[in-house]
C-alpha cells in the first residue's frame, strides 16, 4: 500500500487525541482531594485564619475563627402548618453547641425564644427564663433536640466544621459538574447524613440532610453570599435562606445582618430543663 503522508497524520491526530480522552476521562474519574477541598470551602467562607512565627518562614495550623453569630433576616416561617410572614433573629455558638430564635412582627415577639443547647432544647418566655425564681417560663421541649441542632449543623460553617470532624467517614464526588461533600452526623444527630453542594467558588449552596426521621430529611438552599457584618470581618453569610422538608417550605428568609465578630452569647440551662432530660433519659 502507497505511504500517503496525510492519512499518516490524520492517524496520528486521532491517536493522539484519543489518548487525551482517556486521559481527560481518567482525571475525572479521580475523585478530588477531601484535606484540599475542606480547606477550599472553608477559606471560601472565611472562617480560617493563619499567621507566621519570626520571619515568615513557619507557618502556624489554621484557626477556625468562627464561634458565636447572630443575624437577622425577613421572610416568612412555618409555624404550625402555617407560613408566617416574621422578623427572624437567631443567635448560635458551636462551642458550646446552641441555638437561640426569636419570632417577631411588628415589634411583636410571636411565640416563645426556641432554644437548644447540645442535647438540651427549651422554650423561653423571656431571654434567661428559668434561671432564677419568678424570672419568667422554661418550658422543656426535648422533642425539639434533633431539629434544632440540624439547622444549627446545616448552616455553611456547621457544615465544615461536622465534615472535618467526621474524618475519613467525609468522602468528596463530582455530581453534575459540581463538588459534593457527604459525611455523617453524630452524637444526638447520629443517623443523619448531609450532603453539600458547593459551586464555582467552592461556597456551599444546597444541604441536603438524610434519616429515618422524616423531621430531620430537609433540602436547604444558600445564595447571595458576602459579608454583612457591622464590622466587617472578611467572613461571608449567604443572604438568602430557604429550608424545606418535602413539599413544605420551613423558611425563606432574606438577611439583613449577619454578625460574625464572636460576640459575647451565653445559652445557661435552666434547672427544670435539666431535670426534665434525667427524667426523660429514665
Amino acid at each position: 500500500m502507497p505511504h500517503v503522508p496525510g492519512i499518516a497524520r490524520a492517524v496520528v491526530v486521532v491517536a493522539v487525541a484519543g489518548l487525551a480522552g482517556v486521559q481527560t476521562a481518567t482525571a475525572q474519574q479521580k475523585p478530588p482531594d477531601r484535606a484540599t477541598v475542606l480547606r477550599t470551602a472553608a477559606d471560601a467562607l472565611g472562617m480560617v485564619r493563619w499567621s507566621d512565627i519570626g520571619a515568615g518562614t513557619t507557618r502556624l495550623p489554621g484557626i477556625d475563627v468562627v464561634n458565636t453569630m447572630e443575624f437577622w433576616a425577613n421572610g416568612t416561617v412555618d409555624v404550625g402548618g402555617k407560613a408566617v410572614k416574621t422578623e427572624y433573629h437567631a443567635a448560635i455558638g458551636y462551642n458550646p453547641t446552641a441555638m437561640r430564635v426569636e419570632l417577631t412582627a411588628g415589634g411583636k415577639r410571636q411565640g416563645p425564644f426556641q432554644t437548644v443547647r447540645d442535647t438540651f432544647a427549651w422554650d423561653e418566655s423571656e431571654l434567661g427564663a428559668g434561671l432564677a425564681p419568678g424570672q419568667g417560663t422554661a418550658t422543656p421541649a426535648m422533642g425539639a433536640v434533633r431539629e434544632r441542632l440540624l439547622h444549627l449543623w446545616t448552616l455553611p460553617y456547621g457544615v465544615v466544621k461536622a465534615a472535618l470532624a467526621a474524618g475519613d467517614k467525609t468522602t468528596v464526588a463530582v455530581e453534575g459538574g459540581a463538588t459534593v461533600i457527604t459525611f455523617p452526623l453524630t452524637g444526638a444527630l447520629a443517623g443523619v447524613t448531609v450532603k453539600a453542594t458547593l459551586d464555582s467558588n467552592s461556597l456551599i449552596t444546597r444541604v441536603e440532610t438524610r434519616a429515618d426521621e422524616a423531621g430531620l430529611t430537609t433540602v436547604t438552599e444558600y445564595s447571595n453570599y458576602a459579608d454583612r457584618a457591622e464590622v466587617l470581618t472578611d467572613i461571608k453569610s449567604p443572604g438568602r435562606i430557604v429550608r424545606k422538608q418535602g413539599t413544605r417550605t420551613l423558611m425563606d428568609i432574606e438577611v439583613k445582618m449577619w454578625e460574625t465578630n464572636n460576640l459575647y452569647l451565653v445559652f445557661p440551662v435552666p434547672p427544670n430543663v435539666k431535670a426534665a432530660a434525667v427524667a426523660n433519659s429514665r
